[in-house]
């Protein structure tokens, strides 16, 4: 055998070897270690996964909580409706302030048009309260409670301009007059602002019952502390009406 012979089957031998162990360095990973690699990825994602389920389920139980516990709940101290309330100034007795404003319907309307009248005014906190427009649709659908107690009519007032006032009335197919007050001349002539959510920025939840002379019979204002209630059946408002009317 030759020496050229010799070197050549040794460097093929060495080559074959460094091949093959090239080849087992970069073999990729058997199934079995695949699989536990991301087994142990996936560990951390689920856990993760589990606890945001479990904060979010939280939240909401810490939320709904939170809402239960801000409805007003009737006081039985409050008189007949439950709700608590007070009377504030002008009081029975007192002159109404005379007011001119315009209306959801069109036009004017003067306090001085329902002389003669029982009109029930109801001033309320506006567009941004929908409490406060269900108060409307609750009046209308009781429409014949109102008569029997003495009602003749019904007006709202807010502090919202006027296009959109009609826009409201409209959308929800109100028939109440609804007047525009962005003055507030006339929510401050009836102190209503005092009696709201909103720091006296707006009219609360008050209502006051002007008689046929122009004199104030009875007045309820619901929207101020502890409460702030946005939104009284009108059965309930009613019950107040002929307990404190009576007394």
């Amino acid at each position: 055998m030759s020496k050229t012979s010799a070197r050549t089957r040794a460097k093929r031998s060495a080559t074959g070897k460094n091949s093959r162990d090239t080849t087992s360095r970069t073999r990729p990973p058997t199934t079995g270690a695949v699989a536990k690699a991301r087994g142990s990825s996936r560990g951390p994602r689920r856990g993760a996964l589990i606890a945001g389920a479990l904060v979010t389920a939280f939240a909401v139980v810490v939320l709904y909580l939170v809402y239960q516990s801000s409805e007003p709940s009737p006081d039985t101290s409050a008189g007949g409706s439950g709700y608590h309330h007070v009377a504030g100034e002008p009081g029975i007795g007192d002159t109404a302030p005379g007011f001119t404003l315009p209306s959801s319907n069109g036009g004017e309307v003067s306090l001085a048009d329902y002389r003669g009248q029982s009109v029930l005014l109801y001033f309320q906190e506006g567009l941004m309260c929908q409490p406060c427009v269900d108060q409307i649709t609750d009046l209308e659908s009781n429409e014949a409670a109102l008569t029997e107690a003495g009602v003749d009519e019904v007006v709202s007032i807010s502090h919202d301009p006027i296009h959109q006032v009609a826009r409201k009335a409209a959308d929800e197919q109100l028939s109440t007059p609804w007047l525009s007050d962005p003055s507030q001349e006339v929510i401050h002539a009836y102190d209503a602002h005092k009696y709201g959510m909103m720091n006296e920025t707006t009219a609360g939840h008050s209502f006051v019952l002007v008689g046929p002379d122009g004199t104030i019979q009875w007045r309820a204002d619901y929207g101020g502390a502890p409460d702030y209630t946005m939104f009284v059946p009108t059965e309930k408002m009613l019950a107040d009406l002929a307990q404190e009317r009576a007394s």
